[in-house]
């Protein structure tokens, strides 16, 4: 069986959905890296996966994935009852509709803040300045100190860990490095906040999302070690930043598609949510998740052998037309009003974010992408001759030219 790393390497989101085409739907078999592969596709295969008598986190992240998106001994890399009591913690942390709320305000208040200086630059690359109003307004929420002087630094640093993830080369290398600081930040803030505020602060008045990582204690008892808590808060920190992909993407598709302006200005937040939901359905983000094969398998009559990669297509689900009439036509009307499966609409994996591997954070997402749609549509200014293309080999992608924009008033 021939390997097909280089070709995964080579045309990124398109390598999956190509595959297979050539298999005529059936699950793709091949090898990445020398490991054998099963590929799965659609709702069944998403409900299959996130069953963890079938498939297993721990031991299938590749190395370069763990040090630079997650960090060693992260959540994503636990399964069993270690996963439910870390993932509880963040369940309470990101699931509670107050907090919400609360950090869309405070996106909105620092949005606020950075385009009243918009107007005075020539050009703004509005996925820069995304990435630094979401990890000012982040850091404030989850109660993480951040001097205003190394806010553009850190800002960088988190989109630097997301960048280089599935990279080779200067941007994995730049990835691992924004890691290492990062962490040695946080730690250093864990120590200190553990030596200044005793136990008492994970809960209740005066808790914050940092406090909470800070203070919580693992299926064994034992609070986590600093390293280990300030990979977790990272895995706060990092997600929310990583919705410039996102609002980079809006943006992108209210300029192909301006007629989604006024109906964003109306004021309809049903609509806004449509809009956010086809932005995370049409546009690239993850191409597939994996898990190992935790016992002999059997799928749709073909035998999984223990260990083998199991990936979940997530790319080319979301532009199946067997679950997406035109598929490749922008239409936030098809979520408007109709409630979404999530076994269907998976660009962040799928699965109960309360018992499996589903991201906690897609409330926080789709609240924060809702609301920077709207911002969005409520600006004036200009978009010049740029470079627009969405280059679907790179992962992760995003307009190569970061969104330019002029004239801000």
């Amino acid at each position: 069986m021939a390997d097909s790393t280089l070709s995964l390497l080579l045309q990124g989101y398109a390598w999956l959905p190509d595959r297979r085409r050539r298999t005529g739907g059936a699950p793709v078999r091949t090898r990445l890296l020398g490991k054998r592969v099963i590929a799965l596709h659609g709702p069944h295969a998403v409900r299959f996966f996130y069953d963890e008598d079938h498939v297993h986190r721990h031991g299938a992240l590749p190395e370069p994935v763990i040090d630079t998106l997650f960090g060693q001994g992260a959540v994503h890399t636990l399964d069993g009852e270690p996963h439910r009591v870390r993932k509880g913690m963040f369940l309470h942390v990101l699931k509670d509709p107050e907090g919400v709320r609360a950090l869309t305000d405070r996106v909105a208040l620092e949005w606020k803040d950075a385009v009243a200086g918009w107007a005075d630059r020539d050009r703004v690359v509005l996925f820069d300045e995304v990435a630094g109003v979401l990890t000012r307004a982040v850091h404030a929420w989850a109660g993480v100190p951040l001097p205003e002087g190394e806010a553009d630094g850190v800002a960088r640093d988190l989109v630097a860990m997301v960048d280089g993830f599935a990279s080779a080369g200067p941007r994995q290398l730049r990835a691992r490095a924004a890691r290492r600081r990062q962490e040695r930040r946080l730690a250093r803030l864990v120590q200190r906040e553990r030596a200044d505020g005793g136990t008492g602060a994970a809960h209740g008045a005066g808790a914050t999302p940092f406090r909470t990582v800070v203070h919580h204690r693992d299926a064994g008892g034992a609070p986590l070690d600093p390293r280990t808590a300030a990979v977790e808060v990272l895995n706060i920190l990092r997600p929310t930043v990583a919705v410039s992909w996102f609002t980079a993407f809006a943006a992108h598709a209210l300029h192909r598609w301006p007629e989604h302006r006024a109906a964003l200005r109306g004021g309809d937040p049903g609509y806004a949510l449509a809009f956010a939901q086809e932005v995370r359905r049409f546009y690239p983000f993850a191409p597939f998740v994996g898990g190992l094969a935790a016992d002999r398998l059997e799928w749709e009559g073909r035998t999984i052998r223990p260990g083998t990669l199991v990936l979940l297509d997530l790319y080319g689900q979301n532009h199946d037309p067997d679950l997406w009439p035109r598929p490749y036509v922008f239409d936030p009307a098809r979520f408007h009003g109709t409630p979404v499966r999530p076994d269907e609409l998976v660009p962040q994996g799928g699965g109960d974010p309360a018992t499996g591997h589903r991201c906690p954070g897609e409330d926080i997402t789709l609240a924060l992408l809702s609301a920077l749609a709207v911002l969005l549509s409520g600006l004036a200014y200009r978009v010049p001759e740029q470079d627009l293309s969405i280059p679907l080999h790179r992962v992760p992608t995003a307009p190569r030219s970061g969104f330019v924009i002029t004239g801000v008033r």
